[in-house]
């Protein structure tokens, strides 16, 4: 009797002993094919996700997330609501993204602010990756934004410079040299809106002589785009939430939309008419609206109507190149008045290159390599865009060693690249100088991963030429015909609001006094 318990025991003693090891082969077994996952964040909230730590902090989320990197590495994981999203924080996994990756990652996901402000996707900036983007890229880059084109406009923006600056001096009795205090963000504003407007749609709006009325809605459009599409949309993260729009976003968002709508409406018919008056101008005369008219007339628009197209993509170009120019070039002021010897050296670079006998103009641009330097050093310390747009995996792919899913949102922190120590010697500091000696080789369109400004891979700022040489010849311009300083001659808040883009938490204002004689504007006009 006993030997026959003692038979039973070890039998279930081996069964188990089976069962234990190959229940924990299977597991061991599991655990070596499942695939490896970039480190998620702790702190996430049910339901949330991550969002407290992005919306509820006193510092930019791109600040928060460079942090994070700190404890997590180059790459890490957040939950954005309901979605998952990577964080890129190293130009080496950038430079993988967007070489190996780059068509997988070319996508974006659909946002709230795209569907209703970008008529529903049909502007090319928010739309997916596919035919209608490709066919829109292409269209833009040949026929708009060309070498050719850009130098066939060149007196459209040197002109809108000039006609900014004297209309500067002659406020408040500037032609008897009294100093002038300026609200950066708004002169800045002004000029490149008639640029790009000029531009796009053969308009400029300014004091002397257009709609008040007209003028005022136009500027309100433009800076509640941005404004609106830079805002969190409880909605876009937690989609069953969407219908209660916490907030008033979505409503503030179908507002504008209706007043942008209505707005280029009447240019486009504008166009329609003259053409049909005129009958069709050359091709020196066109702005966008025309090329745009001409070269869309009859091609397959992915379900989009013709006019909903022109006004979609007039609508992204005008916003993109306003907004982010003014918002680079009011970061570069600041941080030259925070840095008087350099602001030195900008001026007396202008001096010997153009002197004072001229205003300076586009083509003495590529002489003024330190400026250039000086627009590369604040690209870097201060992108308009901190965080690169947001991109969405298509396809199932590997990062870094780790498994990133089909559907995963792509994080790029830009800030957090462009200060790396192990590229940057002292990255905190502003030093133009580096990319006259350590970086000078290095440039902004994309083919340096440690600096992507412009962003990175096909899906890179279209408006990049534009957007340096508007900065370059309006900072210049400002700089040569005005010596500058603070109020109270003391250093510029450089405290950053993240929406859209980095733009500065309280305004500039500068005293401008006039460094140039009132008669050579005066002679120029």
């Amino acid at each position: 009797m006993d030997v026959t318990i003692e038979y039973l025991y070890a039998v279930v003693a081996g069964i188990l002993s089976i069962l234990i090891i190959t229940y924990s082969a299977f597991f061991r077994s599991e655990a070596q094919t499942r695939p490896k996952l970039a480190p998620l964040a702790s702190g996430g909230w049910p339901l949330i996700g991550h969002l407290h730590l992005l919306g509820g902090s006193n510092q930019p989320p791109y600040i928060t997330l460079g942090d994070l990197a700190d404890k997590y590495g180059p790459i890490f994981t957040l939950r954005i609501g309901v979605h998952k999203a990577v964080v890129v924080s190293s130009w080496e996994l950038a430079k993988k993204i967007f070489t190996t990756h780059d068509v997988i990652i070319s996508s974006r996901p659909k946002f709230t602010a795209a569907k209703i402000l970008g008529h529903d996707y049909a502007n090319f900036g928010f739309s997916p990756y596919g035919e209608y983007w490709q066919k829109m890229r292409k269209v833009t880059a040949s026929e708009l934004l060309s070498a050719r084109r850009f130098e066939a406009l060149r007196d459209i923006r040197d002109s809108e410079v000039k006609k900014s600056l004297i209309e500067l001096y002659k406020s408040d009795g500037f032609d008897r040299f009294d100093d002038l205090k300026v609200e950066m963000k708004q002169f800045l504003g002004d000029m490149n809106l008639n640029v790009i407007m000029r531009m796009i749609a053969g308009k400029r709006y300014s004091s002397d002589g257009s709609d008040e009325r007209e003028v005022r809605k136009v500027r309100w459009v433009f800076r509640e785009f941005f404004r609106l599409t830079g805002l969190f949309v409880v909605g876009d993260a937690i989609p069953f939430l969407g219908w209660l729009d916490l907030g008033g976003h979505v409503k503030e968002m179908k507002k504008a939309a209706c007043e942008m709508d209505s707005v280029v409406c009447g240019w486009l018919e504008e166009h329609r008419r003259k053409n049909n008056d005129l009958g069709e101008t050359t091709k020196s005369e066109q702005d966008f609206m025309d090329v745009l008219l001409s070269v869309l007339d009859g091609v397959d628009l992915d379900g989009y109507d013709l006019d909903t197209v022109i006004k979609a993509t007039c609508l992204t170009l005008i916003a993109g190149a306003t907004d982010t120019t003014t918002v680079t070039i009011t970061w570069a002021l600041s941080l030259l008045l925070n840095n008087r010897h350099t602001l030195k050296k900008v001026q007396d670079e202008l001096d010997e290159k153009v002197g004072k006998e001229r205003l300076v103009n586009e083509s003495d641009i590529n002489n003024l390599v330190y400026l250039q330097a000086v627009v590369k050093e604040t690209l870097r310390l201060y992108p308009a865009g901190p965080l690169s747009g947001a991109r969405q995996f298509t396809e199932n792919c590997t990062v870094g060693g780790y498994h990133i899913q089909t559907g995963t949102r792509l994080i790029l922190n830009l800030w957090k690249m462009h200060r790396d120590p192990r590229v940057w010697s002292e990255p905190l500091e502003f030093q133009p100088e580096r990319f006259l000696n350590t970086h000078k080789d290095v440039d902004v369109k994309g083919q340096h991963y440690e600096f992507l400004p412009f962003g990175g891979g096909r899906r890179s700022c279209p408006g990049i030429t534009f957007g340096l040489q508007m900065t370059h010849l309006a900072l210049a311009a400002f700089l040569q015909a005005f010596e500058v300083t603070t109020p109270s001659n003391g250093n510029v808040d450089m405290s950053a609001t993240f929406g859209l883009t980095n733009i500065k938490t309280t305004p500039l204002e500068v005293i401008a006094k006039p460094r140039l004689p009132y008669e050579l504007f005066v002679s120029e006009h």
